[in-house]
């Protein structure tokens, strides 16, 4: 039986035992993930914990909307057992109607029937790092072993264990300064579930420093007890003429090398970065998304309006 329950019933020490025992179990899922990204999430839970799917809803116009949070890149069914198309419908059948739109992301192991209702899919980028770094580097692609020549040639130096906020920082003052849909809140989200993964021992943040020691890329790393999240990054214009971000994720990798994990570069939809990402290896993999309407004609109409609007605003 799968209930629904508001976020005040839910048994958090159940719920991440569920997470932990889940074999498509992904950090997002976490309750302390999750009471930092969007602290009144809800959730759907069948029988006692088996499996668990969480809602995170809000509120617009008086109207309840479901929707992925920021630095949440899948979600969707958790299982301790056996999960397929049926199983993932019965759970999205039980979204409550007082939801009135949703456009949420769900796992790659969540299936989808074919003709499911607001499907779209999503990319992602794995690499597996059971192989040695020197089998893993020939499967770089030439403009990869290109940027590392170049890395090579600027007398960059890699980090680990940088502060989280200079991670953060760096961003900011970059590529952030051009994003005005991210507000001081983002940042101080981004920053708790930072510090929460590393008090953990889930998290890491790299620096790459340039001879005269200025930071010029930084990433922050989660990891799981079989993958390696990407999460975060920033850069500035040090980075691409000396190809830092390459120098990070190839020390990464051959930190890492030899485990029987994945390196989740967490996309992506983007077809600059899926390039990117491509160069190191990856393979590509595809996560569902869902999103549809359960509003009238005059408020979809006006929805659509809001959304063109902060389209316009944003980008």
């Amino acid at each position: 039986m799968i209930r629904y329950l508001t976020h005040t019933a839910i048994d958090k020490e159940k719920w991440d035992n569920c997470i932990d025992q889940s074999f498509n179990s992904l950090p997002y899922a976490y309750s302390w993930y999750l009471d930092i990204a969007h602290k009144s999430w809800d959730a759907l839970i069948e029988d006692d914990y088996e499996r668990v799917m969480p809602l995170t809803t809000s509120k617009k116009w008086g109207l309840s909307y479901w929707y992925q949070p920021f630095f949440v890149q899948q979600l969707g069914v958790f299982s301790k057992g056996i999960l397929n198309a049926e199983i993932v419908a019965a759970f999205l059948s039980q979204i409550p109607k007082s939801i009135k739109y949703v456009d949420i992301k769900l796992n790659s192991l969540n299936q989808l029937n074919e003709h499911h209702k607001g499907a779209k899919w999503h990319k992602n980028h794995l690499l597996d790092l059971i192989y040695p770094y020197d089998k893993l580097k020939t499967n770089y692609n030439t403009n990869t072993k290109r940027n590392l020549k170049k890395a090579g040639k600027s007398d960059l130096s890699l980090m680990k264990n940088i502060r989280p906020e200079d991670v953060v920082k760096l961003f900011r003052e970059n590529r952030g300064a051009t994003l005005e849909k991210w507000a001081d809140a983002h940042y101080q989200t981004l920053n708790r579930l930072m510090y929460a993964a590393i008090h953990k021992g889930m998290g890491t943040a790299y620096g790459v420093y340039t001879s005269t020691n200025e930071l010029c890329a930084a990433a922050y790393f989660i990891k799981t007890r079989d993958r390696l999240i990407f999460l975060f990054s920033g850069t500035n214009n040090l980075a691409k003429e000396t190809a830092a971000m390459t120098f990070l994720l190839d020390g990464v990798i051959a930190e890492y090398a030899k485990r029987q994990m994945v390196l989740d570069f967490e996309g992506s939809d983007d077809e600059n970065l899926a390039r990117f990402y491509k160069g190191f290896g990856s393979s590509e993999v595809h996560y569902p998304g869902i999103c549809f309407s359960r509003m009238g004609t005059v408020l979809n109409f006006l929805y659509e309006l809001y959304k063109k609007s902060n389209r316009k605003k944003y980008h």
